[in-house]
């Protein structure tokens, strides 16, 4: 039977209307053309081994194994278990526990230092700049996060001695060598005695940690010691480091004397 002339007006509004979605950007299946692809819209896949989360995920898990077991007697299993990933996908991200050690380094380094190096990239040359940056560096190196960093690495250091070196020498030592640089910059400023900047430096750094950093890695101090009690310390640091370096106490000396 052949369609009536209201039937086939019926079907041609259909089909127009049909047309005019799919010219909108819907397509017959009733899903959304895309006006860009995948990658244009930002929803870029991420390749193997480059997710930055999954890589966290890795390092947190690696982290409780190396504290609860120790360097030698944790495995990629006990890490893959405490992580929550598979084996195949641990070894998508790193090669070998040896790998997986200098990663969560690294990471230490770069989550615990950076504001720390930033600090000190703004440089003092005052008392109370440097005051503000010995607080700073107290509050991390007492922060739980960084003493369960040392211990993990002192853990290691003396049967892999080169991975705590490449520690030190990417944290602590960069920090110091900054440090060293402000305080010649205070020496030629006039503010300190000119001595050795690199030692100054060793020496404040040591003065502005005595009493809390040794009872904190140590598990004596199972807290963080108090802003109030960083503050306190790191003042009497700078006034012992100045009666020994600086040029106005010298001058007080000399004028007694």
């Amino acid at each position: 039977m052949k369609p009536d002339r209201n039937t086939k007006g019926t079907l041609n509004t259909m089909m127009h209307d049909r047309n005019r979605h799919d010219e909108k950007g819907v397509g017959r299946s009733g899903k959304s053309k895309s006006s860009c692809s995948e990658t244009e819209c930002g929803r870029t896949r991420l390749g193997a081994g480059q997710d930055p989360a999954k890589r966290r995920q890795i390092l947190e898990g690696a982290q409780d194994v190396f504290l609860r077991m120790g360097f030698d007697a944790a495995s990629m299993n006990d890490i893959t278990r405490e992580a929550g990933v598979s084996k195949g996908t641990i070894y998508v991200y790193f090669n070998s526990k040896e790998d997986l050690f200098v990663a969560l380094c690294e990471h230490y380094r770069d989550t615990m230092f950076r504001e720390l190096i930033e600090k000190l990239d703004k440089g003092f040359n005052s008392r109370k700049q440097l005051t503000d940056f010995g607080v700073a560096l107290v509050t991390l190196i007492t922060s739980p996060t960084a003493v369960r960093a040392q211990r993990i690495v002192l853990g290691v250091s003396e049967r892999k001695p080169e991975l705590a070196a490449r520690f030190y020498e990417r944290g602590p030592k960069r920090s110091l060598v900054l440090m060293a640089e402000y305080l010649d910059g205070m020496i030629k400023n006039g503010e300190l005695e000119p001595f050795d900047p690199e030692k100054m430096a060793y020496q404040l750094s040591d003065l502005f940690l005595s009493g809390l950093y040794r009872p904190r890695l140590f598990g004596v101090l199972p807290e963080p010691p108090s802003a109030e009690t960083i503050r306190t310390n790191v003042e009497l640091a700078i006034d012992f480091f100045y009666r020994a370096y600086g040029t106005e106490q010298r001058s007080v000396q000399n004028e007694n004397s």
